[in-house]
C-alpha cells in the first residue's frame, strides 16, 4: 500500500513538473519509450528464465539436485535443527538454496514459501530463529551462477554478461554471511531478554 502511494506521487510529481516546464511532449515521448523497452527486456529475461528453469528441473531429474542437498545437509541441519526431524522441510529448504545457488530466484520461491510455512507452522504468531534466518538466507543468497542479471546484461547488449561472477560470488558470500551472523547474533540476543 505504502509503495503504491509513493508511486503514485512520484508520476504525479513528474507530471506536474512537465506541465509546468513545458516538457509535456518529452514526458509523454519518454513514457513511450520506457513502456516499449520495459516490454522487450520482459521477452528477453523471459526466453533466459526459460532456459534456466528447464536447467534446473533436468538437474532435479538426474539427482544433482538431491546429491547437493546432500552435500548441504551437515551445514542445513546447523542452521536449520528442525531439518533432522521434519524430511519435508529439509527437501524444500534444499530446493530452495539450491534454486538460488543457480540464480533462479523465481524457482527458489514456491520451495521457500512451503519451508517458511513448515517451519511458522509451530511460532504461533512470532517468527522463530530458523524462520529469520530463512528469510534472510533467501534475501541475500548465495549465487554461483546469477542467471537473471545475466540475462537483464545480455538483453541491454552486453556481450560477457558472466564476468562479473567474481563479484557476485564475493557480494553474495558476504551478505549472506553477515546475515546469518546477524540472525544467530540477534536470535541469543533475543534468548537472554
Amino acid at each position: 500500500m505504502v509503495m503504491s502511494v509513493v508511486w503514485t506521487v512520484l508520476l504525479a510529481a513528474s507530471v506536474v513538473c512537465a506541465v509546468i516546464t513545458g516538457r509535456g511532449q518529452a514526458l509523454s515521448a519518454g513514457v513511450m519509450q520506457g513502456a516499449q523497452a520495459g516490454v522487450t527486456l520482459a521477452i528477453s529475461i523471459a526466453g533466459s528464465l526459460c532456459l534456466w528453469s528447464g536447467v534446473g528441473r533436468l538437474m532435479e531429474k538426474i539427482g544433482l539436485t538431491a546429491s547437493l542437498a546432500a552435500l548441504l545437509r551437515p551445514v542445513m541441519e546447523r542452521l536449520f535443527p528442525s531439518t533432522k526431524k521434519d524430511k519435508q522441510l529439509a527437501g524444500a529448504l534444499s530446493a530452495n538454496i539450491c534454486a538460488n545457488f543457480l540464480g533462479l530466484g523465481n524457482a527458489a520461491t514456491p520451495p521457500g514459501i512451503e519451508a517458511a510455512r513448515r517451519l511458522a507452522s509451530g511460532c504461533s504468531g512470532r517468527a522463530s530463529d530458523e524462520l529469520c534466518r530463512l528469510i534472510v538466507l533467501n534475501t541475500a543468497s548465495i549465487q554461483l551462477i546469477p542467471a537473471n542479471v545475466a540475462a537483464v546484461r545480455s538483453s541491454l547488449g552486453c556481450q560477457t554478461p558472466f564476468d562479473i561472477l567474481p563479484a557476485v560470488w564475493v557480494a553474495s558470500l558476504c551478505s549472506a554471511g553477515m546475515g546469518v551472523a546477524m540472525a544467530w547474533l540477534l536470535g541469543k540476543v533475543k534468548s537472554h531478554d
